[in-house]
């Protein structure tokens, strides 16, 4: 498999084009009143209609604003898209930002600060933001993106598919203190090759979104890189042993479907699938039976990742304090309570089984205590790092020979690690 198209302009973008954009004169005032967009990594519906009644209620009281607009980019292409935007002198005046990418545009100088929008905000309770949330998108002790989901990846299962496939359930497994990945892709495979369907599926992977996998070698206590992010991890003996198991997982066991096969959970195609609270929306009312749990133990005991995305503002909008000032709104006390129905605030006071349940009507507040609040308070960041544009290029290059039957797979990661750890050492 090549590397996705585009990645190149990525890089560059984000190690020039930002830096560019925070060059140059003040910003260009626009008369009249000030149309806003913000670029969103989701087009769902349920998730666009809540962010328009936030922004139309916004607008009620603000004339000066005269629109508000909500871009939905690709998941798959969505930094891509972004960074060739603001390349193209197209840049949105918000945007969604997601952790992987975190870094390079806090460091970059074209974000605007928003401590001091953020906590002259009328009733914003900026004091009540969790410090350990908001560390990614801070530099030189200012705020640059406000992380407004902090979401614990779990597994939905379609316990429907998993009974009639005579397989135990992980609530089940759970309750048995047997919720392991070996009993778990054990019961994804019996399961796949009961029902003809996929049995487990790491969601927005697809064999290109490699950083999604930190969901499942983080439980052999793997890394990508080290803490100070100077070292390459792929080749360690943890991670050799984490996706040694995957890749016997999927070209063995058949657990989860190999390269080039699609399979939506939500549209019954899989027995489970390793994702977060916001893709809830898309399950069905008359659909089937589910159950939403943790991720399950690894060798080293059980575990959680954390996904984060933040909005930030472009500092060279021509209607950055508009922009700004909207941010401050739609991540007010009572919009923060209304989006936590998809994503997990970082608000303290916000983060109780009993607040969540309000906003989250499907999921059980035993489910919300232990895979979002648990999550949250233990879990680990997905991979992040400076340059992750360029990184991200080379990792997916690296691991393309893995995902073939009879891949060597420590020859593999030495080759991952052959390829990033001059561009980790930089």
């Amino acid at each position: 498999m090549k590397p996705r198209k585009g990645l190149a302009v990525v890089a560059a973008a984000l190690a020039g084009v930002l830096a560019l954009s925070a060059c140059g004169g003040g910003e260009a005032k626009d008369k009249g009143p000030a149309s806003l967009r913000m670029t969103v990594w989701s087009a769902n519906e349920a998730h666009l209609k809540l962010f328009n009644e936030i922004a139309d209620e916004y607008r009620k009281s603000h004339p000066d604003v005269a629109e508000i607009k909500f871009d939905p980019l690709p998941f798959e292409n969505y930094t891509t898209t972004l960074t060739t935007q603001i390349a193209g002198g197209n840049a949105p005046d918000l945007a969604w930002v997601f952790e992987n990418s975190a870094p390079d545009f806090v460091a970059s100088g074209a974000l605007l600060p928003l401590d001091d929008t953020l906590k002259k905000a009328e009733g914003y309770q900026y004091e009540d933001i969790s410090p350990a949330t908001v560390k990614l998108w801070q530099n030189d002790g200012k705020l640059y993106g406000y992380p407004f989901s902090t979401s614990p990846f779990g597994v939905f299962v379609n316990t429907d598919m998993v009974k009639k496939a005579g397989q135990k359930t992980p609530a089940e497994l759970i309750a048995a203190g047997q919720w392991t990945w070996d009993n778990a892709l054990a019961v994804a495979g019996a399961t796949a090759a009961k029902s003809g369907k996929a049995g487990l599926v790491i969601r927005d992977f697809d064999y290109k979104g490699w950083d999604n996998l930190s969901t499942f070698w983080t439980g052999w206590g793997a890394q990508a890189w080290s803490e100070d992010g100077k070292t390459c991890g792929f080749n360690s003996p943890e991670m050799v042993d984490a996706m040694t198991t995957l890749h016997k997982a999927t070209f063995v066991s058949k657990a989860l479907p190999g390269p080039g096969t699609t399979a939506d959970f939500f549209a019954g195609d899989a027995a489970m699938t390793v994702t977060q609270i916001s893709r809830a929306s898309l399950l069905k009312d008359d659909g089937f039976a589910w159950d939403l749990v943790p991720l399950p133990a690894g060798p080293k005991g059980p575990y959680a990742v954390v996904g984060q995305a933040g909005i930030v503002v472009m500092k060279k909008s021509p209607h950055a304090q508009q922009a700004a000032d909207f941010l401050a709104f739609l991540t007010n006390p009572t919009n923060s309570a209304k989006l936590a129905q998809f994503f997990p605030p970082p608000r303290q006071s916000q983060l109780t089984a009993e607040t969540l349940a309000k906003t989250n009507p499907k999921l059980k507040p035993e489910q919300l205590q232990k895979v979002v609040i648990d999550g949250i308070t233990n879990g680990v960041v997905k991979p992040s790092h400076a340059g992750q544009a360029e990184l991200s290029q080379q990792v997916r290059a690296g691991l393309d020979p893995l995902w073939q039957p009879n891949a060597d797979v420590k020859a593999v990661l030495d080759g991952v690690c052959a390829k990033i750890q001059p561009l980790l050492a930089k």
